[in-house]
Order: C-alpha cells, then sequence, then structure tokens
C-alpha cells in the first residue's frame, strides 16, 4: 500500500471507529458488532505501525494504551481545583441556602448531582482535541496521567458540534461495580491482594505506568464541570447540556431545583436509590446554577462558596474491640487507636480506628474486651462512635490513658484547656524527629522526592540525620552503600533499602534543587506548630524575611489575616528555642531562600507599595481577586483594622465593627471604585 492510500485510509477508520465508539459508549446505539469494531481497531493499528507519520493525534488507537511512563510530570492547574465543604443535615443545607440568598433576592436555583466516589480528573481540550489530563493531587499542583486516560472510552479524544476552542472540564473517573469485581476475581487468582474498594481501584489504575494496564481496567468517567476565560453560557446547566453535545458523558441524575426543599427530596430519593446503581457514590453534589451569583459569592481559601456536598449517613457496624494501642506523631501529640477484630465495613475491611484523645476514651467509657460501633467519617476514616452495653462483661475495667511516652517514657503533659497529651521531649524523642525530617523534605514543603520511601529512617538510624539542616551537609561518600531490611508489618512485604550509585545522585540532585524553593514553602517546612501551608504564606508575605519574623511580637502577627493568637505564640515560641536559631542559620549558610522574592511577571505595579490594606464587605468580584490585585500592584493585605492600617476597602454589607474601628483610627474608608483608580 503507497503512502497516499494508507494516509486516506487511516484517516478514514479513525473517523468510522471515533462514530462506533460515540455509539457504543455514549449513546448505548452500536451499528457493528465487537468483532468488526475490533477488526477494523487491528486494521488501524497495523497501518500506524507501518506509517507513523499519518498517526492522528487523536488516533481511536490510543484507547488500547501501549505507553509506558516511568514518572508522571507534575502540573500546575491554571484554576485550582478546590474541595468542597461537607453537610450531614437539613439544617446545614437550609443554612448554606440562608448564606447564599445574600447574594440574591430571588430564590435560588440549584443544580444538583451525584457525589461519584472515585478519582477527580482535569482534561484540557485544544479545538476539539484532547491534549491533557491531570490528577487532582494538592489542588494546585496535579500529575499528568493524559497516556492513561486516553485509554478510557467514555473521555472523548475528539470532540464534535459546536465546541469552545481551549477549555478545561473536571469530573470523576470510576470503578464500575462489574469492573471492580472482575478485576478483584482476577488478582486473587493470581495470589495478589485484592483492591479494598473500587475508589482505591480508579485512583491506582490512574498512576499505572503501562498505559495497556489502564485499558484493561475499564474504567468509566463523568464530566461535569466546564471552565474557561470566556465562557459563552450564563448557568452550569446549560454548561451541561453542551458538553453532552460535545460528546461528553455528563451526570445521567441532573435535577434543576427551585429553592433548597427541591434539593432535600432529590438527596431522600438518592439516599435510597444509590443502593441499585452500577458504580458508588456517596451523596449528592449542590451547586447554585446561575454563573453571575456564583461569581459574586467566590470562595474560601479552599472551598467554592456556591456548592456544597451532602455526605450520606456512614454505613455502622459492630466488632470487638481486641485493645489500645498509643502512637506518636511528629508534633509530639499521643493519639490513641483501637484495634479491632477485622470488619467488613462501606468496601473495606477495618481493623483499626482512631480514637483521637483522651476526652474520647473518656466519653466513650471504653472497657477492656467491649463490643463497639464503628463508622466511617466521611467515608474514609473509620471511628468507634459507641458501645454495645448488653455485651459488656461487669467485670472488665475502664481504659486509661497513658502516662508516659510510648517512645521515649518522658513524662506526658496536657495544657489547660487542651484535649491533647503531648511528649515535650521534641529534640530528643525518635519519632518526633523523624516526623519533623519527613515533613521537611514532604512534596509541600522542600519536595525531595529522592529521599522518600524509607530513606529517611536509614539516615536517621546511621546518626547522619537528626535535624533539617544536617540534609545539606550529605555527601556522596557518606551516603554510598547504605542499606537497611525493613521487616514485614501488618501485612506489608519486606522491603530492602538500598543507597546505590544513581539513588545517592538523586539525592543529592534534589537537595541542591531545594535551594531554590520559595520562602513561604520553607517556612512552613520548618514544621512550626499550628503553621500550616497557607499560614506559612500569610505570614511570609506580610514580614518578607526570616529575621523579621524571628523578632516580631504577638500584636504584628495578629494584624495578618487568619493568624490569632495561638499560632502568634507558636511561632514566638519556636524562635525562642536556641536550637531552632542555630538551624535556621545553618540552613541560611546552606543557601535556602529565606526572604520573598517578588516575581515581577506577577506584579502589574506599584501603585500601592507600602500601603496596608483591610477588605470587607461584598464586591463586583470575589474577594479573593480584590486580595490578588492589592498585592499584584505593591500592597498589602491584612485582617483586621489597625493603627498601621491605611485603607479599609469597603464593600456592601461590610462589618459594621471593623467600619467603626476604621473611623476611631481615622483610617481612610475606600469604595470599590475608588480602588480601582488607585491602581489604574
Amino acid at each position: 500500500m503507497n503512502s497516499a492510500i494508507a494516509k486516506s485510509r487511516i484517516h478514514e477508520l479513525s473517523a468510522l471507529l471515533h462514530t462506533y465508539n460515540q455509539e457504543y459508549y455514549m449513546l448505548d446505539t452500536p451499528s457493528v458488532s465487537d468483532f468488526e469494531f475490533d477488526m477494523l481497531l487491528e486494521e488501524l493499528i497495523s497501518l500506524e505501525k507501518s506509517h507513523p507519520e499519518f498517526m492522528l493525534p487523536d488516533s481511536p488507537s490510543q484507547r488500547v494504551g501501549g505507553t509506558i511512563t516511568k514518572n508522571f510530570p507534575t502540573v500546575t492547574h491554571n484554576y485550582p481545583m478546590l474541595s468542597l465543604g461537607n453537610t450531614y443535615s437539613k439544617e446545614e443545607l437550609s443554612e448554606f441556602d440562608r448564606r447564599l440568598k445574600e447574594f440574591s433576592q430571588d430564590e435560588i436555583e440549584y443544580v444538583c448531582e451525584l457525589k461519584y466516589d472515585g478519582a477527580a480528573i482535569s482534561l484540557t481540550y485544544e479545538n476539539g482535541i484532547l491534549t491533557k489530563g491531570v490528577t487532582r493531587g494538592d489542588g494546585v499542583r496535579g500529575d499528568d496521567v493524559t497516556a492513561n486516560v486516553k485509554t478510557i472510552h467514555s473521555i472523548p479524544l475528539k470532540l464534535h458540534g459546536n465546541f469552545l476552542n481551549e477549555f478545561e472540564i473536571r469530573g470523576e473517573i470510576i470503578m464500575p461495580h462489574s469492573s471492580f469485581e472482575r478485576l478483584n476475581n482476577e488478582r486473587i487468582a493470581r495470589g495478589e491482594e485484592p483492591f479494598a474498594n473500587p475508589r482505591n481501584a480508579a485512583s491506582g489504575s490512574l498512576k499505572l505506568q503501562d498505559a495497556s494496564m489502564v485499558a484493561k481496567r475499564k474504567l468509566d468517567c463523568f464530566l461535569y464541570f466546564l471552565l474557561s476565560d470566556n465562557l459563552p453560557f450564563k448557568t452550569h446547566s446549560e454548561s451541561i447540556i453542551n458538553t453532552k453535545k460535545w460528546g461528553f458523558k455528563a451526570p445521567e441524575q441532573l435535577k434543576l431545583c427551585k429553592g433548597i426543599e427541591e434539593v432535600w427530596e432529590f438527596i431522600l430519593q438518592w439516599d435510597t436509590a444509590r443502593h441499585n446503581l452500577p458504580y458508588d457514590i456517596d451523596g449528592v453534589v449542590i451547586k447554585v446554577n446561575s454563573y453571575e451569583i456564583q461569581k459574586t459569592a467566590g470562595f474560601t481559601a479552599k472551598s467554592p462558596r456556591w456548592a456544597i456536598a451532602y455526605k450520606f449517613k456512614a454505613e455502622r457496624v459492630a466488632t470487638k474491640l481486641i485493645n489500645l494501642s498509643f502512637q506518636l506523631g511528629r508534633t509530639g501529640i499521643v493519639t490513641p487507636v483501637a484495634n479491632l477484630e477485622p470488619v467488613q465495613l462501606a468496601g473495606t475491611v477495618v481493623k483499626r480506628a482512631t480514637l483521637h484523645n483522651a476526652d474520647v476514651i473518656a466519653s466513650l467509657d471504653l472497657h477492656h474486651n467491649d463490643t463497639v460501633f464503628v463508622e466511617k467519617g466521611g467515608e474514609i476514616i473509620p471511628k468507634i462512635v459507641g458501645v454495645d452495653l448488653e455485651k459488656r462483661d461487669a467485670l472488665e475495667v475502664p481504659y486509661k490513658f497513658i502516662e508516659n511516652c510510648p517512645e521515649c517514657g518522658t513524662k506526658l503533659n496536657r495544657k489547660e484547656g487542651e484535649s491533647a497529651f503531648m511528649c515535650p521531649n521534641e529534640n530528643n524523642c525518635p519519632p518526633q524527629i523523624k516526623g519533623k525530617l519527613e515533613h521537611f523534605i514532604s512534596r509541600k514543603a522542600m519536595n525531595v522526592d529522592s529521599l522518600g520511601e524509607g530513606k529517611v529512617e536509614v539516615l536517621f538510624d546511621k546518626k547522619l540525620v537528626t535535624n533539617v539542616a544536617d540534609f545539606y551537609n550529605l555527601t556522596y561518600e557518606s551516603l554510598i552503600g547504605l542499606e537497611k531490611i525493613i521487616p514485614a508489618l501488618d501485612e506489608k512485604p519486606e522491603r530492602r533499602i538500598s543507597f546505590r550509585e544513581k539513588t545517592v545522585e538523586n539525592i543529592l540532585k534534589a537537595l541542591d534543587e531545594s535551594k531554590k524553593i520559595p520562602f513561604n514553602r520553607v517556612l512552613f517546612a520548618l514544621g512550626i506548630k499550628n503553621v500550616g501551608e497557607t499560614i506559612a504564606s500569610k505570614i511570609a508575605r506580610h514580614f518578607g524575611n526570616i529575621d523579621k519574623i524571628m523578632q516580631a511580637q504577638v500584636f504584628d502577627f495578629v494584624e495578618i489575616e487568619d493568624v490569632g493568637e495561638q499560632i502568634a505564640y507558636s511561632v514566638i515560641d519556636f524562635f525562642l528555642d536556641l536550637n531552632n536559631i542555630v538551624i535556621i542559620n545553618r540552613l541560611k549558610s546552606a543557601g535556602l531562600q529565606m526572604e520573598v522574592v517578588e516575581n515581577e511577571s506577577d506584579k502589574l505595579s506599584e501603585n500601592l507599595l507600602g500601603k496596608s490594606f483591610v477588605v470587607s464587605g461584598v464586591f463586583s468580584i470575589s474577594r479573593d481577586e480584590i486580595k490578588n490585585m492589592i498585592t499584584a500592584h505593591g500592597g498589602k493585605f491584612t485582617g483586621s483594622v489597625s493603627s498601621k492600617t491605611d485603607y479599609l476597602l469597603a464593600g456592601d454589607n461590610m462589618g459594621p465593627e471593623k467600619r467603626k474601628k476604621a473611623e476611631n483610627l481615622k483610617v481612610l474608608i475606600i469604595s470599590e471604585d475608588e480602588f480601582y483608580e488607585m491602581i489604574k
């Protein structure tokens, strides 16, 4: 076959197979047999092997996989993949509705969709062709699994109709019950451990290195959220209707509801009907239909204000309490864990349940050998919710919380007003030290991936690393040849950790690369109590460098939005410890970033340079957008009005207390329009 004929036949077969795939998987109206489809696909694959130059970017042959991916590149989302707030009662739903009515005088129209229990995915299309598939990851960055998602037949490789030229669409990749049962039967037959539930199986399948193996898992996908800088639609439901026309598998059960009572009827219907579905759901997602109201309502730091997830009541089972064990976390908090007789619960075998703290043990009045009721909190974490008193032996005694650290033996203490018992020996208690080391190199902190999988434990055992600054003293000579065997534990096989040439090179390279990590993540990596990722970013931006943070007082911290006295004292206490000062100085000498480096490309002007703003009320755009504009023009924003505040930016329905305080302190109060004039 000459090149011209081969090219023509490849194009013809590709078009035919796209049509047949749409008929079979999306419309449920196949016009050819499976045998005919397979024969045409085999012909296409053969032609593409002979003439790879004519293979189309959306070729149906990609459905069968074949791509091998050793490492999945990390991709920054164009739009953050935020999580939804959860609710478990009608009262909480009514409160959600009440808050939204502050943004609209009319009755709000909601869209109700099933909450699929799978793995979140974001797909990018350019000119009608699928170009990228990215996992949720941490919400800011995810893994590029494009080759794997192309094997899922319900995800179109090529769109039809009047689609947008460039957009992102998000949804959930799920494993239907039939695929899950078949996969687990195959694994058991091979002597392998079966998957615990379809959600884990779907998530794990997306990270397989061989795309042909993903194709065999028979995954499915529902897509329910369209994103673009220039959406031509006014409502979410209109977007979903159009995505169906383009070839997407949108939610099958979707309902427009006038008011929260109709929403509640939909929830009650599916709380029962969910058991008849061929896949798992764990709730209902409620979204405001109007994009205009969505825009007005805006976002919190973690989730949209215009959407919420109603979670169905967790399944409950009874089982025997074997004993309690006590675990020590990196911050020194001792957490009690209940060890249980294994029991099936919501698709998984449960052997342990968290008890959180001594107060929980006391409130449950746990006795030795109790029969307990177990639920999955939010369908994820098992927890004990009660005791079957009828089965309790009258001679059994209550459990008591331990008095000494289970690792180093130091007497535990408990601050007044706090529920947690803590080991105060933070600089010499091995699990606390290892926890700090592991936190420091974690992905959201210094991102030294090469030191994962137990390697930190080896370095600690060999006394090569006892604090985070020691990482930057490691050399090729000190690492090469290190080895440790991790014994089998909790059905996990024995593991051998070896520091061979390539491993050592990767570790040293990653440590060197970590010196470029921005200051806010370095601050988070230090592991200061109560200072999470978001708070670390706010503190870093407010003060600008480590020296100013070390010299700051409580009142300096509480000016920052979301930073209260508890966080302020945590940071101050951290820097009062001379050991920590020594570590900071060593990290400085190693070359880590200890000050905020402004990205000039993100800065639009210096019109607000040195000016401090407090933002309060409702604006024509979200408050997050307002705050981003302040920093982009050189200003900074804080959470509370003080004598150091230059401007109070006042929107509609702003808090009267902030206005009163601003007036008393003679802080200039400006409107949204006046703010725009300042940044022109």
